[in-house]
């Protein structure tokens, strides 16, 4: 029962719009307060604090927003969009296929969702509208794309994910590489299946010379070798997460210098962009980790898992449960709540019910994921109307409703092929 109050409670902070980070620690201190005292609440929060700041592995988090900033800059958004444009936009849905291209390419940057949508939205639907595109397939192409940000590694949803859950942040970024890839496939077949079936939502442009696709090619080749090797060096064992960010943020500081987009103003706005966005996610974690003490103190998980098991049918029912679980519950908090909410509650009973915590960490920011574009919240949906304000909110829901579709059908892939997400670990050895 005190677990279940301290539930309620989060939910109504979460409604008055206290910070999730703040209500997390609010709310899991008060109620271990309530529980163990005050003294050995203070301290045991106090320990928390101590050791989530210290911990080596969590340097990896600002080291990849450096590197983010550092490509904003170097007009990495553009480019990527503007390769895959000039290769396949010539085709049916060309355009609305380069960007998700160009989301699952400056995912591998961003680690964002909402940063994923937001910058390919400014390059992508201006194009697309231009060209004759549907408000609808342009606005939902792009919502659906972003959400890739959010899985593609280096993922900010990963790294979250792997503190809370003290699970290796590497084998995570290896096991997301193959669901990445095909969610993007997924939102590709999604698109050319819509074409096919109305030619007129997605007419075919002007094809690009070989001279402008060699061009738009060589623009991202410094930042294709070095998301390769970052993210490759990391699933190769090369590297730590941490060694990985480094390269990167220091390979990302060259390649802006050597496209002279290095500047004080730029400089100065990627690292006070960088310690602001840190430093809000450690106060988060930081909160997430007392919230989850105290759930393990009430004991909620066992109850749940005893639910669970009372319905029989073994694993698949329980998953089965937990993902309507999630999605009913992302319909109305966003994706990163949505995390820190269920991961203390749902992770010992991934445990107990013997399924990998590497699958749930992929699956969990899967379905989390499908949050970004599920109204009503659905911020990816207001990121893009916020880019296209002509175009109604009702109409960008209806375009991405076949991408939800897909989304639905990857998630079940996800769950039926556990593989998917636990085969290149398991090859790679990591």
């Amino acid at each position: 029962m005190n677990g279940i109050i301290g539930v309620v409670a989060l939910l109504i902070l979460l409604t008055l719009g206290v910070p999730i980070g703040v209500a997390m620690g609010v709310v899991g201190f008060v109620g271990l307060t309530l529980l163990i005292g005050f003294e050995p609440a203070l301290i045991k929060s106090g320990v928390v604090l101590f050791e989530t700041v210290m911990k080596y592995e969590l340097g990896v988090l600002p080291l990849f927003l450096l590197m983010a900033h550092f490509c904003f800059a170097a007009g990495a958004s553009r480019d990527f969009f503007d390769a895959a444009a000039r290769w396949i936009g010539h085709r049916r849905g060309g355009l609305a296929l380069a960007s998700v291209a160009g989301c699952a390419g400056f995912g591998a940057i961003s680690g964002s969702s909402l940063a994923t949508a937001a910058t390919i939205g400014l390059v992508g639907l201006p194009e697309m509208r231009r060209r004759g595109y549907s408000d609808a397939l342009a606005t939902g192409a792009i919502a659906a794309g972003g959400t890739l940000g959010s899985l593609i590694p280096p993922s900010g949803a990963l790294i979250v994910f792997g503190i809370l859950a003290e699970q290796s942040i590497g084998t995570l970024f290896t096991a997301a590489i193959i669901p990445g890839i095909t969610q993007a496939l997924f939102y590709m077949v999604t698109i050319v299946l819509l074409c096919r079936w109305r030619p007129s939502i997605g007419p075919a442009t002007e094809k690009a010379t070989w001279q402008e696709r060699r061009a738009a090619l060589l623009r991202v080749i410094d930042l294709a070798v070095l998301i390769l090797l970052v993210i490759g060096g990391i699933a190769l064992g090369w590297f730590t997460p941490t060694e990985a960010a480094s390269i990167g943020a220091v390979g990302a500081l060259l390649l802006c210098a050597r496209r002279k987009q290095l500047t004080f103003d730029s400089l100065r706005n990627a690292l006070a962009e960088t310690l602001r966005t840190a430093g809000m996610i450690y106060v988060v974690i930081v909160g997430a980790l007392i919230f989850s003490v105290f759930m393990s103190v009430t004991g909620l998980a066992d109850q749940v898992a005893s639910v669970m098991n009372s319905l029989g049918g073994g694993q698949l029912t329980a998953v089965i449960v937990m993902t309507v679980l999630l999605l009913l519950l992302g319909s109305v908090l966003d994706g990163l709540a949505l995390m820190l909410l269920t991961t203390p509650i749902l992770m010992p009973i991934i445990v107990q019910l013997g399924l990998s915590p590497i699958w749930f960490g992929v699956y969990l920011v899967r379905t989390m994921e499908i949050g970004f574009v599920h109204p009503p919240i659905g911020m990816n949906l207001y990121v893009i109307q916020g880019i296209a304000k002509d175009v109604p909110l009702a109409r960008i829901f209806k375009g991405v409703v076949p991408f939800l579709a897909a989304d639905f059908a990857h998630l079940a892939l996800l769950i039926a092929v556990p593989q998917v997400v636990l085969f290149l670990p398991q090859w790679l050895g990591s």
